[in-house]
């Protein structure tokens, strides 16, 4: 009777009964540990696969090494001082920048259009989207190759120009035209994924916003400055950081196309690691050129990042 009147009163004053609340502690516990679980290979993944390699490379950034002799010496930041004066770090950066910023101009314009236009309701449409997206799903490998043939000087490109009476340039080995050609190949291999990522934001945006504009008397301009682009800022913000990552990053068109050239005028920054490793054997400055990446990488993501309150309006 008094463990009655004991338990009464525990109820009455707000406490649990003992074993229920060591159940609630069980169960909280076991979805902690069911939560860790699930996040754990990512998190492992993560840390094996990037941050301890970075480390390697921060450490090597700090030695002179060259397999071919077997030298691996401390110099401490003298590889970072190397960088502060040489020119063709400098140049190779004025050049992916370059690259960068008119690559992400094209591409994300035209995903942007081919979006706006995707999302029409017209016969035929999911056959346009599956041709716009195809080149995603292509060995970045054998897009380049194929389009090496192309924009070759007798290469299809410049046929089809000779028909319209045009006298086509040497598109990859005029300096002028080299840079822009392979910008124009990387935003035609990319611009299916940047596609589909406007296209389902712009899907999301609702009707019934739109057409209660509509019925106000905006015009179509109006309606997407005023609530699409708002609605979809979050996905232009996603969308603006992949493609200069990526862009920052180029590799394959550069070594399989121009190597460099002509001259330097589309050495970028990863193409000149590469030289310097695998050409040059300096495989301690080319882990210097890496970190400086890295961190001029991370800097602009970072920019993107602090400068979204500006423009993405509905974060949580």
């Amino acid at each position: 009777m008094v463990a009655d009147v004991a338990q009464v009163a525990g109820r009455v004053s707000g406490g649990a009964p003992p074993r229920r609340a060591s159940g609630a502690r069980r169960a909280a516990r076991l979805d902690a540990l069911v939560g860790l679980a699930f996040v754990s290979p990512v998190v492992i993944g993560v840390i094996v696969l990037g941050l301890v390699p970075f480390g390697f490379v921060i450490w090597y950034a700090m030695h002179e090494w060259t397999p071919l002799i077997g030298q691996f010496d401390w110099v401490g930041l003298d590889n970072f001082s190397r960088l502060a004066a040489d020119d063709a770090v400098r140049s190779s950066f004025v050049t992916t920048f370059q690259f960068a910023a008119l690559l992400m101009v094209l591409n994300i314009s035209l995903a942007m259009a081919l979006a706006l236009l995707l999302n029409q309701r017209l016969r035929g449409i999911t056959t346009f989207r599956t041709f716009f997206f195809s080149p995603m799903v292509v060995s970045a490998v054998a897009w380049v190759v194929v389009w090496n043939y192309l924009v070759a000087s007798n290469g299809g490109i410049n046929g089809f120009l000779s028909v319209l009476g045009i006298d086509g340039p040497n598109w990859l080995r005029d300096p002028s035209w080299a840079l822009v050609t392979l910008v124009v190949i990387q935003v035609f291999k990319g611009v299916g994924m940047n596609m589909i990522l406007f296209l389902a934001a712009l899907q999301g945006v609702p009707a019934e916003l739109k057409e209660s504009a509509r019925i106000d008397g905006a015009s179509p301009r109006r309606i997407f400055r005023s609530i699409t682009l708002p609605l979809i800022a979050p996905t232009i913000l996603l969308v603006t950081m992949i493609t200069m990552i990526g862009a920052m990053d180029v590799f394959v068109p550069i070594q399989i196309m121009t190597q460099g050239g002509p001259g330097d005028s589309t050495m970028v920054i990863s193409y000149l690691l590469y030289r310097t490793a695998f050409e040059q054997q300096d495989f301690g400055y080319a882990s210097a050129i890496g970190v400086l990446l890295f961190v001029v990488v991370l800097g602009l993501a970072a920019l993107q990042w602090s400068t979204r309150n500006r423009w993405v309006h509905d974060e949580v």
